[in-house]
Parts: C-alpha cells; sequence; structure tokens
C-alpha cells in the first residue's frame, strides 16, 4: 500500500526507519522500542490513539502485501517484531476490557458450563448478534445519508474490505477438521469460488469506483481515525498469533451474524440516491451469501472449534464479543459526526480524495 504519513513520534520513527535498509542501524531499532513502550505507557486509550494504531497498521502491513517503498525483508526483522508485540499486549488488553464492558466475564455465560456443543455455542453468538446497543450505521445509511457520506462510509470500510478474507484466512492452516473444512467453504465464497472479478474485495472496488472513489488498498489510510484502523489491526492480532485461533474464529462468525441484514440496509440507501446494480452488488451479494456463512460460521467453525478445543471457547467469545464492542464504536463515532453535520474523517472529503 501507499506509504501513509505519520500520525505521531512513534509511527514517525517507524516510518523512517522502514526507508532504510534492514539491518543498517540497529540502534535505531532500540530507539524505536524505548519510544514505543513510552507511548504505549502514557496513551490514555489506545483503540484511539493515532500514533499507535498507524504504527500497528504498518507493521501488520510488512505481513500482507507491504508498503510502498518498504524492503521485504522488514517482514520478520527481530527489531520490528518486538516493537509489534510490545503494542499488541495493551492493546489485546484493551479489546478485552471493551468486551467485558460490551458482555461481561465469559465465563458466567452459560455456554461456558461444562462441555461446549455446538448448537449452543452457535446460540449464544446468535444471542450477541441480537443484541442492539448503539446507533445504527446501516439504518443511518438507508434513511437518511447524503452522497458525500455514502463515499465516506465507503472509505472506512475500504480499509479492510479491499483485502477482505485476508485477517481470517490466516487461521485455516491453525485449524483441523470440520471448523477447517467450515472455514474453507466460507473463505471459498469470499474469493470468488476462484473467479477473480468474482471476489468480494473486487466487487467492494466496483462500488468505489461507482462513487469516483481511489480503489488502492490503503490510498484512504491518512483519512481514517484510529478506531477505524483498530477494527483491522483486531483482525490481524487475532489471525497472525496462533494463540488467539479462538479470537479469529469468533470474529468471523459473529460478521457473518450480523451482516446481511445490514448490508440489505446499505444497498436500499445507495439505491436512494439513484446508484444502480453495478454499485449495489457488493451488498446485494452479501445479502444472500452471509444468510448462508452464518449458520456454517455459528455451528461449524465456531461451534466445531469448541467442541474439539473446549478450551478456546471463551476466546471464541472474546473475539466475537470484541468485534462488536470495537464496530459499535466506530459507529457511533461516524453517526455522532454525521448528525453534527460535520464529516468523520480526520480529513475532509475531497482533501482525502
Amino acid at each position: 500500500m501507499k506509504r501513509p504519513d505519520p500520525r505521531g513520534p512513534v509511527s514517525a520513527e517507524l516510518i523512517d526507519l522502514l526507508t532504510r535498509r534492514p539491518g543498517a542501524d540497529p540502534a535505531a531499532h532500540s530507539e524505536l522500542l524505548v519510544l514505543a513502550a513510552e507511548a504505549a505507557r502514557l496513551t490514555d486509550d489506545i483503540l484511539d490513539d493515532d500514533d499507535l494504531q498507524l504504527a500497528l497498521f504498518c507493521l501488520y502491513e510488512l505481513h500482507y502485501g507491504g508498503v510502498e517503498g518498504v524492503d521485504d525483508a522488514w517482514e520478520w526483522e527481530p527489531g520490528l517484531i518486538a516493537v509489534r508485540r510490545l503494542l499488541e499486549e495493551p492493546f489485546e488488553q484493551a479489546l478485552r476490557s471493551a468486551a467485558l464492558v460490551a458482555a461481561g466475564p465469559p465465563s458466567e455465560t452459560p455456554a461456558a458450563e461444562g462441555k461446549p456443543d455446538s448448537d449452543a455455542v452457535a446460540d449464544m453468538l446468535f444471542a450477541l448478534a441480537a443484541q442492539d446497543s448503539g446507533p445504527s450505521l446501516s439504518r443511518y445509511v438507508a434513511k437518511k445519508a447524503t452522497a458525500e457520506q455514502l463515499a465516506e462510509f465507503l472509505i472506512h470500510k475500504s480499509i479492510y474490505q479491499l483485502k477482505e478474507a485476508d485477517p481470517h484466512t490466516w487461521a485455516i492452516p491453525r485449524l483441523a477438521g470440520r471448523p477447517k473444512a467450515a472455514l474453507v467453504e466460507i473463505q471459498a465464497d469470499e474469493y470468488g469460488g476462484g473467479r477473480p472479478h468474482r471476489m468480494h474485495s473486487a466487487l467492494f472496488a466496483r462500488t468505489m469506483q461507482g462513487l469516483g472513489l481511489d480503489t488502492s488498498y490503503g490510498s484512504y489510510a491518512d483519512a481514517v481515525p484510529a478506531v477505524a484502523l483498530a477494527s483491522v489491526n483486531m483482525m490481524s492480532l487475532f489471525g497472525l498469533n496462533r494463540r488467539l485461533r479462538g479470537a479469529i474464529t469468533g470474529h468471523l462468525a459473529i460478521y457473518e451474524m450480523t451482516s446481511s441484514r445490514p448490508n440489505h440496509l446499505y444497498a436500499r440507501g445507495f439505491r436512494r440516491h439513484g446508484f444502480g446494480a453495478d454499485v449495489t452488488e457488493y451488498f446485494d451479494e452479501h445479502v444472500e451469501a452471509d444468510a448462508v456463512h452464518e449458520q456454517i460460521a455459528g455451528r461449524d467453525l465456531a461451534g466445531g472449534l469448541a467442541e474439539a478445543e473446549p478450551q478456546l471457547l471463551e476466546d471464541i467469545l472474546f473475539g466475537a464479543t470484541a468485534a462488536l464492542a470495537v464496530d459499535a464504536r466506530l459507529t457511533a463515532h461516524i453517526v455522532e459526526a454525521w448528525e453534527d453535520g460535520r464529516s468523520s474523517l480526520r480529513t475532509p472529503l475531497l482533501a482525502a480524495a
């Protein structure tokens, strides 16, 4: 992706370091580690910390498509892995705290009693999905959003949607049997069943094109707030760490369970402004696909994993609840800005474009 602009001392030091040759300046690695440790200690809220979320975002991108002008050898450079791990610890703790606030400790839920059953786990996830504790972005888009706000909405989503499914794919080699087969089935659909033009990321790019937006991955990284980066960083944290395979499974399951109805409303909002099937196809596809995926994800993927590895049940519920909590926080940010007549982006839409 395009190299983003720094948002503070940690991201500035990291981005500067990435422009150099790996291993050329070992002292700089230590300086970055000290700087990151101090920033992590002093931050009031890492989920809303622009500097630290951008730093994590750049570190994670080294494991995906890379960053423009950055040597691929940086991906596994020990100094950067140390910085990533240092930032991941408070980030994960913040996600666990947000999940507890949203739903209470998993040990207090009925699904955590005794040996888990796949149907019981699915029921618990469906109950979480049915919770409605904040403003609805999909209803706002369907009924009120202006054309400019629709473009902002796509910009927020593009940070993940243009690489849709990739963070969850990390879990495939970490699962076995029933949950592995379920994840492969879901991901095959996400990647278009082998047809590049039907990949969901490609469908989303065509939606962006319909509104005249840049479809290159990460082109709007400078425009979105920290919490939007945090929502994507959460997926990377869960997907890249094997010990959190339960969390990435729960994350995907709740996404599939909460997607169908909102996408129906999103499509309605775009049609309200006169956009045709070339723009709404992405949303229409998810209305149908996710209605099927939610059963596979709930019972075979998450439920199957809980039956196979009961010790992962709490992390499955954590991943699902954290996803809902961060999504609610991002939604609140966007809707509050729009209702106040402000842009929800860090920079105005024209400047971002």
